[in-house]
């Protein structure tokens, strides 16, 4: 799965979406915090303690081997999002690649995004967390 484009929708309401590529860094706008995820680890919260609010600005997915795990993300409690399917082949170069997300956490309970990895993968939330 390969991500050529997306889009970073900025935190004011009508803001200009902002587009985020291979070529195009993040802009710092869309928060300073990061948090690593070691591979095969089991819903960890980006930041602290995690809120409700919270933004993830994507994913940095650093692959191990060319058949990695997957990467999963959660809005609190909620459902887990698949990001990166992995698996054999699903990868031809170690690069590490970005997923953007761009999107405030919701769910109340038990809130804050939260991360899951597979063997041989790991990750770096980015946003603004608590």
């Amino acid at each position: 799965m390969t991500h050529d484009v997306g889009y970073l929708d900025q935190t004011r309401t009508n803001a200009p979406r902002v587009p985020v590529t291979k070529f195009t860094p993040l802009p710092v706008s869309a928060g300073t915090d990061y948090e690593t995820v070691a591979a095969s680890q089991t819903d960890q919260v980006l930041g602290a303690t995690g809120a409700v609010g919270d933004y993830l600005a994507g994913v940095l997915i650093v692959p191990g081997t060319t058949s990695p795990g997957a990467v999963s993300i959660k809005d609190g409690n909620g459902s887990g999002i698949a990001i990166f399917a992995g698996g054999a082949g699903s990868v031809t170069t170690l690069h590490p690649f970005f997923v953007p997300i761009g999107a405030r956490c919701v769910a109340a309970t038990s809130s804050g995004w939260k991360v899951t990895t597979g063997a041989n993968v790991t990750a770096i939330g980015v946003g603004a967390f608590t």
